[in-house]
């Protein structure tokens, strides 16, 4: 019998999975990018993005893996993404001079639709819901 905790990645924990995908590839080519071609205009901005591609990579594969310790992986990613979010995204308005280039986190993620402020508060509400019984 499977139990709660090795349910998150079914119904909808495989589309919070692929979301968390896209943006781990999506922020890794640009951070990739960015690093590769234009890193001494803005080299906070840049390996915050890169910093942010790792992050999705860790949220994506702890989310995809059943068992106790793969859970307590993906709230540590998602708890790190919301508070990066959080704090990316005022920096970049309030120091707007450490941010001439957005990141993925920047004002909030809204370059991407505000996904990335919305996406760690549904991954929350997703592994709370999917926490392993004691």
């Amino acid at each position: 019998m499977e139990s709660v905790s090795d349910t998150r990645n079914t119904g909808p924990g495989r589309l919070l999975i692929a979301v968390y995908a896209v943006f781990a590839i999506s922020a890794t080519a640009r951070a990739g990018y960015q690093i590769l071609t234009k890193f001494e205009e803005a080299p906070l901005a840049y390996l915050l993005s890169a910093f942010a591609a790792v992050v999705y990579i860790i949220a994506t594969v702890s989310l995809a893996k059943p068992g106790p310790a793969w859970f307590r992986i993906s709230v540590a990613a998602v708890l790190v993404e919301l508070v990066g979010v959080l704090v990316v995204g005022a920096l970049s308005i309030f120091d707007s001079v450490q941010f001439p280039h957005e990141t993925v986190w920047s004002l909030f993620g809204r370059g991407y639709a505000f996904i990335p402020l919305l996406l760690p508060i549904l991954g929350l509400i997703w592994l709370y819901r999917r926490r392993p019984s004691r």
